[in-house]
């Protein structure tokens, strides 16, 4: 097990004071909205600005035949999901440890380096698209706001303990009820979009396939992987508690049914509010004859004209706010993915003198993203490639995590269920047909 890490103030510390689902003095379980967590914040930092754009894509280009993407990933990426929280939590040890463990160091050394590149990339498209949709709002300098907020950004990761960060990560997410507010500012024939979702007109046409790829991508991506896995065991260290191998039965078994909450309500989350922009997009953009969206700003501005300025200050904030909880997710998730398979002290309870090397992974990632940025390459192809590299590697990671959560040499008693494994492999299947078609149209 990590080394326990000193928890700050008379409360404890962790989500709402304490991580602990059931009152320790008590035993009372605790309201469910306080037992959400690791799986809220996975779910909402995956409706990121890149997100965004390939959601708004998807809605200006082919209108409502898109949704059923949505509902089709949301079990899949649940799964997914589930076996990375159930990892951590099992193990007291994150995926980079595990995957550390299971797999030769050079295999485990090549696919944190390609999710560093890949995350830092992505890194820059969503802080250049927060610095747009600022510059859209003020009318002052994008380049600015642009280094404003990734300062900011990383300022926050080196210098507030993870205790009450995650706290201020959880209030972030309440940025995406912006993309639910928008729908109500706009006309909604309801029982079309029900009968476009459950029977979507498409033809799989190479764009459209190009797009169910980005889309595909874009939710289950690895970086959440390497999250949820790794904030699982930040909470449990934040309480002292023991990885649920060391635990009673009856105590795994309330950890496991939270765990299945946090992440079945934070993917429902971030699917729901996936599926209300490429609704608000199609309805708007699509109806009106705009079907070419390559950034999130573009979204925002084309929607200004066409569904008037609240819908586009909505959106345009929404964005910002996304940026600001996605940001850190993306270098952390490196961070972590990096520090754990090299053995390295990691996690944002420790301060940056006590785990410099895994701070000096997040710093890297920011500043390369900065240079990113403001560099003469072309942004549209870059966030092509960082999707193409999230696509290539995810599937051996994903594959990789089945692995380990089906060894009882890892899991014990613990290992991944019956359905998750079925859909877990499905997932990875579904993305491995996704890869493979992406790389046939490159072709």
């Amino acid at each position: 097990m990590a080394p326990q890490r000193p928890c700050a103030g008379a409360g404890g510390c962790g989500l709402e004071g304490r991580v602990n689902r059931v009152d320790p003095a008590s035993g009372e379980r605790q309201p469910l909205l306080r037992r959400l967590g690791p799986g809220l914040i996975t779910g909402a930092a995956d409706d990121d600005p890149s997100g965004i754009a390939t959601y708004s894509q998807a809605g200006a280009q082919f209108g409502l035949n898109m949704l059923w993407t949505v509902a089709f990933t949301y079990p899949l990426m649940v799964a997914i999901q589930l076996i990375s929280a159930r990892i951590g939590r099992v193990t007291g040890a994150g995926l980079g440890a595990n995957l550390r463990r299971v797999f030769p160091a050079p295999v485990v050394a090549v696919l944190v380096a390609l999710l560093f590149v890949a995350n830092t990339i992505n890194i820059g498209a969503d802080i250049a698209a927060m610095g747009a949709a600022a510059q859209l709002m003020t009318g002052w300098s994008a380049a600015a706001f642009t280094v404003v907020f990734a300062l900011g950004s990383l300022g926050l990761q080196l210098f507030v303990p993870y205790h009450r960060y995650v706290r201020l990560l959880k209030w972030l997410t309440l940025a995406l009820f912006a993309y639910v507010g928008v729908v109500f500012t706009v006309h909604i024939d309801w029982p079309r979009v029900v009968a476009r979702t459950l029977s979507p007109q498409i033809e799989l046409t190479g764009p459209a396939l190009t797009v169910i790829v980005a889309v595909f991508g874009t939710t289950i991506s690895p970086y959440l992987f390497f999250w949820q896995s790794s904030e699982e065991v930040e909470e449990l260290e934040a309480n002292h508690g023991a990885d649920l191998l060391h635990e009673s039965a009856p105590r795994a078994e309330q950890e496991l049914a939270r765990i299945r909450w946090d992440t079945f309500t934070g993917m429902a989350f971030s699917n729901l509010v996936a599926f209300f922009i490429i609704l608000t997009t199609a309805v708007t953009l699509h109806e009106a004859g705009v079907t070419d969206i390559q950034t999130s700003a573009q979204a925002a501005e084309a929607l200004r004209p066409i569904a008037g300025p609240l819908a586009f200050a909505l959106f345009a904030l929404g964005i910002i706010g996304t940026g600001f909880l996605a940001v850190p997710v993306l270098a952390g998730s490196a961070a972590y993915a990096i520090g754990e398979a090299r053995g390295w002290k990691t996690g944002l309870e420790y301060s940056p003198r006590d785990a410099g090397a895994f701070y000096a992974v997040i710093v890297a990632a920011m500043l390369l993203a900065i240079g990113v940025v403001f560099s003469p390459l072309d942004p549209i192809r870059i966030l092509f490639w960082s999707a193409v590299l999230n696509g290539v590697i995810s599937v051996p990671i994903m594959a990789a995590m089945m692995i380990v959560a089906s060894r009882r040499q890892e899991m014990g008693r613990y290992v991944a269920t019956t359905g998750q494994r079925l859909f877990g492999w499905t997932a990875t299947g579904v993305m491995a047909l996704a890869v493979a078609a992406m790389f046939a149209f490159m072709l």
